[in-house]
């Protein structure tokens, strides 16, 4: 038996997590052995179903998994391997062995969490991609889930800012969801990686995500929350980092936003408190240059489109609408515009990058 073959069985191990495997490893003296199930020193430290599966295990999915790897150019890295993520090794029940597509050595570099909603407003997604650039310009690999919205505007911002990310992913590599960013996983590929604990064909599920949140905030040095709401998943990362002694921190938002009530709980729970990307390196110690944060903030701004000068009712109507969410009905009562004109211009500035739609009907201005 190669190794591969013994990691794709190890992977598949149930119950088998890292602490056990290297236990079994450091008394036989290899991967293989420990794979074949069938020295005494696995019989003492392998969990009893983990012993049954490697006793008889399932043919058709370990040829399936190994022809995907071949395929695939996925790697297979065990606990016992130096590309295994440091990060990782004190875990417990970190997995046994990974599913990495793309360069292992991201792993090992020092990384930072960037999680938030799904359903992110504009504001926050050109938040997190403004942040990722900068971390990415400061020696740092943004570590996310590929997830829509924060997680996406995240990974995108540390690729644009030149930068390494990794996404660590809730399913099996074989079919990368949600389907809207397969262009961005190819990207991360070739910048960085994509990792799962999961079996290549290993669907999305509900039940997947706990996890795949607590090895992003093992993998990270901190976990930063952009914007999430009451009950978010975000929160989960959230958790999982302060349980691992990790630092935490929150972007905060509107009182009257939705969606920053996630991020305020985290600060009434102890977060820090986050404005810019030097908060953060700061409070890390991670030692950063002002100008290049300040040409980070000056081209995330010029990469949006941006229109003609504004007349004076445009104008007024940008001061009314402020950087909170706010209704026509807000802004018709704060401008005295009627309704039907303020759709129209409200349009015009959305096409010029200066307003975007919010959850709820509502707009709001963008920095």
């Amino acid at each position: 038996m190669n190794e591969t073959r013994a990691c794709a069985l190890l992977a598949r191990a149930p119950g088998l997590d890292a602490q056990r495997l290297r236990a079994c490893v450091a008394e036989l003296g290899c991967i293989e052995r420990v794979a074949e199930g069938h020295e005494a020193a696995c019989a003492r430290l392998l969990p009893a179903r983990a012993l049954l599966f490697l006793a008889a295990p399932p043919a058709s999915l370990i040829e399936a998994d190994l022809r995907w790897l071949e395929a695939s150019g996925a790697r297979l890295i065990p606990c016992t391997s130096p590309d295994y993520p440091p990060a990782l090794a004190a875990l417990a029940r970190a997995p046994a062995v990974l599913y990495v597509l793309g360069n292992p050595h991201a792993l090992r570099t020092p990384q930072i969490a960037m999680v938030g909603a799904r359903s992110a407003t504009a504001a926050g997604r050109a938040t997190a991609a403004q942040f990722a650039a900068a971390f990415a310009r400061a020696g740092l690999t943004v570590v996310s889930g590929l997830a829509l919205g924060i997680d996406t505007a995240s990974h995108a911002g540390a690729l644009e800012g030149g930068g390494l990310t990794v996404a660590v992913c809730g399913h099996g590599l074989a079919h990368l969801y949600p389907r809207e960013n397969r262009v961005l996983a190819r990207r991360i590929r070739a910048r960085g990686a994509l990792l799962s604990a999961l079996p290549p064909h290993a669907p999305v599920r509900p039940w997947h995500f706990p996890e795949r949140n607590r090895l992003i905030s093992a993998l990270a040095l901190a976990t930063l929350v952009v914007e999430a709401g009451h009950g978010s998943g975000s929160l989960i990362t959230a958790r999982c980092a302060r349980q691992l002694g990790r630092r935490v921190f929150a972007v905060p938002g509107s009182i009257r936003d939705p969606a920053a009530r996630g991020c305020h709980e985290l600060i009434r729970g102890g977060a820090t408190l986050i404005e810019s990307p030097a908060d953060v390196l700061q409070e890390l110690g991670i030692p950063f240059d002002n100008q290049m944060l300040a040409e980070t903030q000056v081209t995330a701004s010029s990469s949006r489109p941006r229109g003609p000068p504004l007349d004076k009712a445009y104008e007024m109507l940008l001061d009314a609408l402020g950087f909170e969410p706010a209704s026509l009905d807000q802004l018709g009562a704060r401008t005295g515009i009627p309704s039907a004109a303020l759709t129209g211009m409200l349009l015009m500035l959305e096409l010029g990058g200066r307003v975007a739609p919010h959850p709820g009907g509502c707009y709001c201005r963008l920095s």
